[in-house]
């Protein structure tokens, strides 16, 4: 066999292939077509058993009208022992609890502008509180400080936390 040949018939292969899965597409679709006019008679075949024409307000002439489309007459309920239950309910005494002066009292003008702020200087006193302690870690690293105790260190912190503030 040559080079031609053999890529030819590799070719006639892929078509043949191509071709058995077009047909089983095709068959697979004509099933599907089947299938849904089936379910669609079935669905018109309940649907006209199931409208029927009821007679609410009035009685046909028919015979066989009367037995199969009249609808029972309808009972009256029990109207009076409903209306009671709700007039007792209505009865019922609300009580007023004492009222909260402090939610009545008015607030001051910039209450929301202190809420907003509140969060941010809560980020700024951390920030704060961070440098200060960086300072501090400075100073002692500087060996400026070295000749003072303890006590006197944690007291000129707190006087530039002071002049911070």
């Amino acid at each position: 066999m040559t080079l031609s040949t053999m890529s030819s018939n590799h070719n006639e292969e892929k078509i043949g292939k191509l071709e058995d899965e077009a047909l089983k597409r095709k068959e697979r679709l004509a099933a599907l077509k089947r299938k849904t006019k089936d379910e669609s008679k079935d669905k018109d075949q309940t649907e006209e058993a199931k409208k029927r024409a009821k007679f609410r307000s009035y009685l046909p002439l028919d015979e066989e009208l009367k037995t199969t489309a009249v609808l029972p007459q309808a009972k009256p309920g029990d109207v009076e022992s409903i209306v009671k239950e709700e007039l007792e309910a209505g009865k019922s005494t609300v009580v007023i609890d004492e009222v909260d002066l402090t939610k009545l009292a008015p607030r001051k003008p910039d209450w929301d502008l202190k809420r907003d702020l509140s969060k941010k200087l809560e980020k700024l006193h951390k920030r704060q509180q961070k440098a200060i302690a960086e300072l501090i870690r400075e100073r002692l690293k500087s060996g400026l400080t070295q000749t003072y105790d303890l006590a006197t260190r944690v007291t000129l912190g707190a006087n530039a936390n002071r002049k911070l503030d």
